[in-house]
């Protein structure tokens, strides 16, 4: 469709704008909640455990972008071409691209592609990626977001084609409780919940909510621990947050890395080495190790302890879509 004017209701006809040109915009973010509600005000969409994509196309071949602005094409070629075979040539589209683990998501395996800079080698992994797309921002010279999130929807699903490796994010309207108990019955991440009479706007508000089925967000690596017996790499990496523009210790985490992990992040760790701890708190690891804390990774807990500390937390994964001085304490 090259008209998205055609879809829109006349009373939404004013909010549109001509496209500024570009291939990015700034992402929407959502707010972590512990309120769950039904609300026929609200659609509800499955909270995937993959990485943000902004994809764009100004008149030539698509390109992603990572939520921190990196281009990202070289990792997942096979979406750009997908979309290049769209016939579309003026495009902004907000989705995630994900790998599965079973009939899950999972931001371990994906991490394979990620950090890939040679298209070739990404699709020689042999880890397929979907680029689940749940926003439209700008199609054919057209600004859509002044309109509401409903017509967004809308639009999409008409302006485009959904065969893999693109898929449509579906959602349901109003039943966020009973959507949220099957999402944690199916061990989903969770939820994102989202005003459908709402505007797109880049940045975190409340107008996106996200519903945790599982506890885990992303920290900052500021040191680390020698590794004991016949273990490789490192012990435990030590973790943190900003609060207030000072790193605060969150904790340590010595589980879910493989043997390769532990030697190339040691070795990255290595290039970062300081000598003094970046931690704004004191940390109670002698002979700990401290790096520049430039890294990111996600890390999965149970919960916070009343001191402010992960309990069995488990690493997933570096991220390269997120500052570290945007890292903060979710719960």
């Amino acid at each position: 469709m090259s008209d998205p004017l055609r879809l829109v209701d006349q009373a939404e006809q004013g909010r549109l704008r001509a496209w500024r040109g570009g291939t990015w915009h700034d992402p929407a973010l959502a707010t972590l909640t512990h309120h769950r509600f039904s609300d026929s005000g609200w659609i509800f969409e499955r909270k995937l455990d993959g990485v943000r994509v902004i994809a764009g196309c100004d008149g030539d071949r698509p390109v992603l972008w990572s939520r921190n602005r990196k281009r990202v094409d070289a990792a997942y070629p096979e979406v750009v071409d997908a979309l290049a075979a769209q016939g579309a040539d003026r495009f902004v589209l907000d989705g995630e691209a994900v790998a599965f683990e079973g009939d899950r998501t999972s931001f371990a395996r994906l991490q394979k592609r990620i950090h890939l800079t040679d298209p070739e080698v990404a699709r020689r992994t042999g880890v397929a990626v979907y680029y689940y797309v749940f926003d439209l921002i700008a199609f054919g010279g057209v600004d859509l977001t002044g309109l509401s999130l409903r017509t967004r929807k809308r639009l999409l699903r008409e302006c485009f084609e959904f065969t893999d490796p693109l898929r449509f994010s579906a959602h349901r309207v109003g039943t966020g409780e009973e959507f949220f108990r099957e999402a944690c019955a199916r061990g989903w991440e969770g939820l994102i919940a989202k005003r459908a009479d709402r505007p797109y706007r880049g940045g975190r508000s409340r107008d996106w909510l996200k519903f945790k089925c599982v506890a885990d967000q992303e920290f900052v690596i500021g040191g680390f621990t020698d590794p004991k017996g016949s273990r490789l790499g490192f012990g435990a990496l030590l973790v943190g947050y900003y609060r207030g523009g000072r790193l605060r210790y969150a904790g340590k985490v010595g589980t879910g890395y493989d043997e390769r992990t532990l030697r190339e992040l040691r070795a990255r760790l290595d290039e970062l080495s300081r000598d003094s701890s970046p931690f704004a708190d004191e940390v109670a690891e002698p002979g700990a190790h401290w790096v520049s804390p430039e890294l990111v990774a996600q890390i999965g807990f149970t919960e916070w302890t009343e001191d402010g500390k992960l309990r069995h937390p488990r690493y997933s994964g570096l991220r390269n879509d997120k500052r570290p001085e945007d890292v903060v304490r979710e719960g």
